[in-house]
């Protein structure tokens, strides 16, 4: 779908996005009301409040928050907590704070969003823990599988699917409203106020109405996927299926006052007559393999997103088919494997997962409201229309957030000791940045330039390379790190007839890609300056032969080699890329804390991708220097000569 297909609603664009956004908050009606009334006896109270629980949690984060405010907040047609961030960080250096703990939360809860969604949908079966186990780790290793070759063929068939769960939860709800009529009485506030504030540790239901809307953060993530428009007309189709079947089981519910309900027994799966349940349950595993699908893929986004902006070690990337978005990271789809898998394992049952599921996205959806708040600020948005938005979304927020600690230890601190170690992973990252900017070292190039061209044309000096191209990090085109000059006139001398200076910028917007090119001194020293969104893959080795072909094209450099025997047959001249790779000096003496850094940082990069394939180069045109990084060098060195 094109960019300016995504900025109007079609009907093909909403089929799109109800196979792509809604997986999760879609299948939420699996578990939320279960969850809400287990282990409690039924009663009017308990069913009609936590219908109004449910109904206004959608209205005020779901639709105002995501649906009406935050999708305002596109960073050029993209969405996510990431675009947001980008949005503001030129603004706001502590901004980063925010982004890297909203998108580790996000990703260490979306590791059991797959296996409650399809455990609930399996446990329909009545198979018994031991055989549902079995059968969800077997749906969990298919959805994992197929995730390296993309989902373009079958992609096609989510919307369609989705429509078709969202038409059967609508219609079985509503055929079952007449069980007791009284449950419309859910869309007064009145008694969400009432369970909250009188039912013994109603503020704790909290935490299971919450489950409900965790999947909002998708609709925004989504956004360049399918657009403002038809994310905003879809949910209202969206938001009244969810009510109906919320309505249908609280009224059905409200048939079985005084009761305690068995853990066995769903209230969803409970709406569809005996002889259709096999069928219904089919489509709620095919709705939940839909959404675990739409979270794997966005975490390889997310994690994508943050690798460009420099918050996440470089990981191999894989592109399986043409389409925009579809990305392939194998480190991170086998991270999330055996972390589902192990959740299955752990927790067992969907009921255990519920005790632990929502904790920590709670925590992304308050870095969210912090950083849109920040980006209203911005924005010059009225002040006292920015503080009734704090009070409100931060009340709200803090609230889910109190009554989801309730499941710390019942199970949430795992999501949280997962959400801590890849907010470690990204604080380590940024930082060791931080601390390695300390060691850079700029000069003048001008400075060079005479003793460049003096190397150039000494023939007394074998020459390295007919193209010497150099990655810089030097974000002024008159400068250049000092330890590229030092590889070039003092490690070896490497004369060459043209040397190349490379600069990657990464941009605010997500899908810039272009370049400018500054020749310092024609057919021998250039710099070429690509400027690329947070979202375009740097693929250094392609876009600088099509800058080289394009200014031979021009007329602007020639690229023919300079042996005289080679040059008359018009033969182009080798190209030689030096990366220079960095390792921890033993001469350093960091304080404790950065030496944890560092080290944590090096371990991190041995994981990673090297720089050459970072920047995606052909290892067979790229020589590795490796060189010591001192960001603190050893000043009180206790030596002392003596006379024997």
């Amino acid at each position: 779908m094109s960019r300016q297909n995504l900025n109007k609603a079609t009907l093909a664009g909403l089929i799109v996005a109800l196979g792509i956004v809604y997986g999760d908050i879609g299948t939420s009606p699996l578990y939320t009301y279960s969850a809400i009334v287990r282990g409690k006896p039924i009663e009017d109270l308990l069913v009609i409040g936590g219908a109004s629980c449910i109904i206004w949690t959608l209205t005020l984060q779901t639709t105002l928050k995501y649906v009406i405010l935050t999708l305002q907040a596109d960073n050029k047609g993209e969405g996510g907590i990431f675009s947001l961030y980008a949005l503001v960080r030129r603004h706001a250096k502590w901004a980063v704070l925010f982004g890297m703990i909203g998108g580790a939360s996000l990703l260490a809860d979306g590791l059991i969003t797959p296996p409650i969604t399809v455990t609930s949908a399996i446990e329909g079966l009545n198979l018994g823990p031991h055989y549902t186990v079995r059968l969800v780790l077997v749906i969990m290793a298919g959805i994992f599988m197929m995730q390296q070759f993309g989902t373009k063929s079958i992609g096609r068939l989510f919307g369609p699917i989705m429509m078709l769960w969202f038409v059967m939860m609508a219609f079985f709800g509503l055929s079952h409203l007449a069980d007791n009529w009284s449950i419309l009485r859910a869309f007064s506030p009145h008694y969400a106020i009432e369970l909250l504030a009188t039912y013994p540790k109603g503020f704790l239901i909290l935490g299971a109405v919450f489950l409900c809307t965790t999947g909002a953060e998708a609709l925004y993530s989504d956004l360049g996927h399918c657009g403002k428009n038809n994310i905003r007309v879809s949910w209202i189709f969206v938001k009244c299926c969810l009510i109906l079947s919320y309505l249908g089981q609280g009224a059905w519910l409200l048939q079985h006052r005084g009761k305690v309900l068995p853990d066995q027994l769903n209230p969803f799966f409970a709406l569809m007559p005996s002889w259709f349940v096999p069928a219904g349950i089919t489509i709620a595993t095919m709705a939940a393999i839909i959404a675990s699908q739409a979270l794997i893929s966005g975490s390889f986004t997310l994690v994508s997103e943050a690798m460009r902006l420099n918050l996440w070690p470089k990981l191999k990337i894989n592109y399986p088919t043409e389409e925009k978005g579809q990305l392939f990271i194998p480190s991170i789809n086998l991270m999330l494997f055996v972390g589902c898998c192990a959740i299955v394992l752990f927790f067992q049952e969907s009921k255990n997962m519920e005790a632990a599921y929502g904790l920590s996205i709670t925590i992304t959806m308050l870095m969210t409201s912090c950083l849109l708040a920040y980006y209203l600020y911005i924005r010059r948005v009225k002040p006292g229309w920015l503080v009734l938005y704090l009070v409100v979304y931060l009340s709200i927020e803090f609230s889910f957030l109190f009554a989801n600690l309730d499941k710390f230890p019942h199970g949430g601190y795992v999501t949280i000791l997962l959400g801590g170690l890849l907010f470690l992973t990204m604080w380590v990252w940024y930082k060791s940045r931080k601390i390695r900017n300390r060691y850079v070292e700029f000069v003048r190039i001008d400075d060079y330039l005479p003793l460049l061209q003096e190397l150039s044309n000494d023939t007394s000096i074998p020459k390295y390379s007919t193209h010497l191209v150099y990655m810089t990090s030097a974000n002024d085109p008159k400068e250049i790190e000092h330890k590229v000059i030092y590889s070039i006139f003092n490690k070896k001398p490497k004369r060459a007839d043209i040397y190349w200076l490379i600069h990657v910028d990464v941009l605010d917007e997500p899908y810039r890609c272009d370049y400018v090119v500054n020749t310092i001194i024609p057919n021998e020293v250039i710099r070429v300056e690509f400027r690329l969104g947070f979202r375009v893959e740097q693929r250094i080795n392609l876009m600088f032969r099509k800058v080289v072909e394009d200014m031979v094209n021009n007329k602007e450099v020639n690229i023919t080699s300079r042996y005289e025997s080679l040059s008359k047959n018009n033969v182009v001249g080798d190209f030689r890329f030096i990366v220079m790779e960095k390792f921890l000096s033993h001469d350093n003496d960091l304080p404790l804390q950065e030496r944890f850094i560092m080290k944590a940082y090096f371990l991190l990069k041995k994981i990673g991708l090297s720089e050459e394939r970072g920047f995606g180069l052909d290892s067979s045109y790229v020589t590795v220097e490796k060189f010591p990084l001192i960001v603190a060098p050893v000043s009180n060195l206790h030596l002392r000569r003596v006379e024997e």
